[in-house]
């Protein structure tokens, strides 16, 4: 059967679509025996309130969007569960709508925000996006917008980041300590402002340890059997690296099965930092030595300066910025354990 509507309602009480609807309010304005009337007509008929219907008409969904390039990776799937935690609080519903690190598929989905669909908009960039028009004419039509972790730094709204030039630094200084001279960083952009922090820590540290044989800065893509046959091409190589830095989960995948492929043994050959939220980190042979994001209090607290937003018309965005500390933990990836 289809979904009841007021209208349906009205229909069969001979009454206005704007009576059943105050009935079902229990409004003041509609007697109690008409009340009484609509209500078991529609407790009958299983009517279900369209809740978005009725929000519209406050101009509000009730709905905030999370913009996300993938949920694969584990750093994502903990953000949302920060963000859910605070959408639930605060009753409202949670859309996810991925990109799959594609621009054209984000600038779509941005366009499709104007037009009021949603109260909100937490976002993180797609790994290909080099141009903002798309996100400046959501940001003009004044939706409150919060970035986080992938971040667009022209416009002027609120992000939340980590410490990329430090981790990226110490990822790198973690290897350069357990002896390696040759370390590779692999990265899915040159557009991110993430990708390039990340990068700028790890020449520094590279600088800073007075090795010249680095860098080497390589690009990956959203193809994972195209970076297999890359990376394989690069660890073939006589001169391949002692030491790789993976600043997105999913290239470590690769690198391990590259380096089974190969017969090089990690960390004896090889030693592996990724940054990565992976829950397995520990039981991968050998267990994956990582720069661990603050996912879920990422998540959390982009969630919470976005319903500020919403709650307070005077909350500024702009002057919200806030950037959380990764942790090294070391593991066997670059470590022999005892």
């Amino acid at each position: 059967m289809d979904n009841i509507t007021l209208k349906m309602l009205a229909k069969e009480l001979n009454l206005s679509t704007a009576a059943i609807s105050k009935a079902l309010r229990d409004s003041h304005e509609i007697s109690t025996h008409t009340k009484q009337r609509v209500q078991e007509l529609a407790s009958r008929l299983n009517y279900i309130p369209n809740a978005y219907a009725g929000s519209l008409r406050r101009r509000k969904s009730k709905t905030i969007a999370v913009v996300l390039p993938e949920v694969a990776d584990s750093f994502f799937s903990l953000a949302i569960n920060g963000i859910e935690a605070i959408a639930e609080q605060k009753g409202y519903h949670v859309l996810i709508y991925l990109t799959h690190e594609n621009f054209s598929r984000e600038q779509a989905i941005l366009k499709d925000f104007q037009s009021g669909r949603v109260d909100g908009v937490l976002m993180s960039l797609t790994a290909e996006t080099a141009s903002y028009q798309h996100v400046c004419d959501l940001h003009a039509k004044d939706i409150p917008l919060v970035f986080f972790d992938r971040v667009c730094e022209e416009i002027n709204t609120a992000k939340i980041t980590t410490d990329d030039f430090e981790s990226g630094y110490k990822a790198t200084q973690h290897l350069i300590d357990c002896g390696c001279k040759k370390i590779a960083l692999l990265s899915i952009s040159n557009y991110l402002a993430i990708s390039n922090r990340r990068l700028d820590g790890y020449r520094q540290a590279l600088k800073d340890n007075n090795i010249k044989n680095s860098p080497i800065n390589i690009y990956c893509g959203n193809d994972n059997a195209v970076n297999y046959r890359f990376i394989q091409r690069i660890m073939s190589d006589k001169e391949r690296p002692d030491g790789i830095v993976a600043t997105v989960e999913k290239l470590t995948t690769d690198v391990y099965l590259v380096c089974k492929e190969l017969q090089l043994s990690i960390p004896q050959d090889l030693k592996i930092v990724s940054f990565s939220n992976l829950s397995s980190a520990d039981i991968l042979n050998p267990s994956l030595t990582t720069i661990t994001q603050p996912a879920f209090e990422m998540g959390k607290a982009a969630a919470v300066i976005l319903f500020k937003a919403l709650e307070k018309k005077s909350f500024t965005l702009r002057d919200e910025n806030y950037t959380m500390p990764s942790e090294l933990i070391i593991r066997g990836s670059t470590v022999l354990q005892k």
